[in-house]
């Protein structure tokens, strides 16, 4: 397996339930480690630019509201197939169709609302964690 590398964003209903510290638990658990880490608040032009791959869809405006309606965590998570294990971990993005112990089962409130996001390939990995984080904020 190839030590990868993936991006984590903690979304809005989640650090408003103070769940961060639960969530991150299941990664660490899991075996992946936190190597960048920040909690910020998303202007509209942030999560404009962030989510633009889906401008068109109808989902848009709701999807740049809801992330900017309160802090989110931004990390990079690192360890063995880190993109797919973060996927694992999250669970399907409709937390109805989650399996059991994953964030999305436990925590989420809806398929917005959904606690967690992550990347899905590993080129969207590095073009994601760029987007929030330097390399000499990673520290591996």
């Amino acid at each position: 397996m190839a030590t990868e590398r993936t991006l984590s964003i903690i979304k809005p209903d989640a650090t408003r339930r103070n769940l961060t510290g639960l969530i991150n638990a299941k990664f660490e658990a899991a075996g992946l480690r936190i190597v960048a880490q920040r909690r910020i608040r998303l202007s509209q032009g942030q999560a404009e630019a962030f989510y633009g791959v889906h401008k068109e869809r109808p989902f848009f405006a709701g999807l740049v509201s809801f992330m900017t309606s309160g802090p989110v965590v931004v990390q990079v998570l690192e360890g063995d197939d880190a993109v797919a294990a973060n996927r694992r971990i999250m669970g399907a993005t409709n937390p109805a169709n989650a399996e059991p112990g994953t964030i999305r089962k436990e925590f989420a409130e809806d398929i917005e609302a959904n606690s967690v996001h992550g990347s899905d390939s590993a080129e969207n990995a590095a073009a994601e964690i760029a987007f929030f984080f330097t390399p000499d904020e990673i520290v591996g």
